[in-house]
């Protein structure tokens, strides 16, 4: 009999499945009788990754999983993308458990990594970054060009928990007080924690757990 609800976590940028804070939460749910299923949106690669393209892994987990409306948990662009889905997606996403989301961040990485950084990246056409193994790839411009092609503030209907370190320094907490405070479905809990999340994984197991009724 197919489940009511299916749970998936959505990695962040220059991450994966094998992350701890992918592995942790796939602990706890599994102590609980549940999968978290845990996609790879570095898809086709880290390379060539775009919102786009780990939106497409996303239909195809969506497709190939039976059951209920999913229950995600996303992590840093992980929680941007598991917010977008649902907004393309409302009839498919039941709620949404999002960590320090990385809403706008497309408008800081002048910020994170300095303009004439990002204006090398353009005119090459690449830049190298580290991939969740540590190992610098060539991550394509196309990415940033590809996020442009999406809202900074997905809308969803939705109820929604954030969670989020007020030490985050790559995603500020700001971002997340705002979106909170103007949607009534959204809540926000402030973790004293930084963008990671590590020392917190605990706490964020057990409240995803009661946001999500699983006992």
């Amino acid at each position: 009999m197919p489940q009511p609800y299916r749970y998936a976590y959505l990695h962040g940028f220059a991450s994966s499945p094998l992350s701890i804070k992918a592995r942790r939460l796939a602990e706890i749910f599994a102590a609980h009788g549940h999968i978290l299923h845990l996609p790879d949106l570095n898809q086709p690669s880290f390379a060539k990754l775009t919102v786009s393209g780990a939106l497409e892994a996303l239909e195809r987990l969506d497709a190939q999983i039976e059951g209920g409306p999913w229950r995600l948990v996303g992590s840093s662009m992980g929680g941007y993308l598991a917010a977008r889905f649902a907004e393309l997606h409302p009839q498919r996403v039941d709620r949404l458990v999002l960590l320090c989301p990385g809403f706008d961040l497309l408008q800081r990485w002048p910020t994170l990594f300095g303009k004439r950084r990002m204006d090398q990246w353009k005119a090459d056409g690449k830049l190298a970054l580290p991939d969740a193994a540590g190992e610098l790839v060539e991550l394509w411009w196309e990415f940033i060009e590809d996020w442009g092609r999406h809202p900074a503030f997905p809308q969803v209907a939705v109820n929604t928990l954030i969670l989020h370190g007020r030490n985050d320094e790559t995603v500020p907490i700001s971002g997340s007080r705002a979106y909170a405070a103007e949607r009534a479905h959204v809540q926000l809990v402030e973790l004293d924690d930084d963008h990671r999340l590590l020392n917190s994984l605990d706490v964020i197991g057990q409240d995803t757990l009661k946001f999500f009724s699983i006992d």
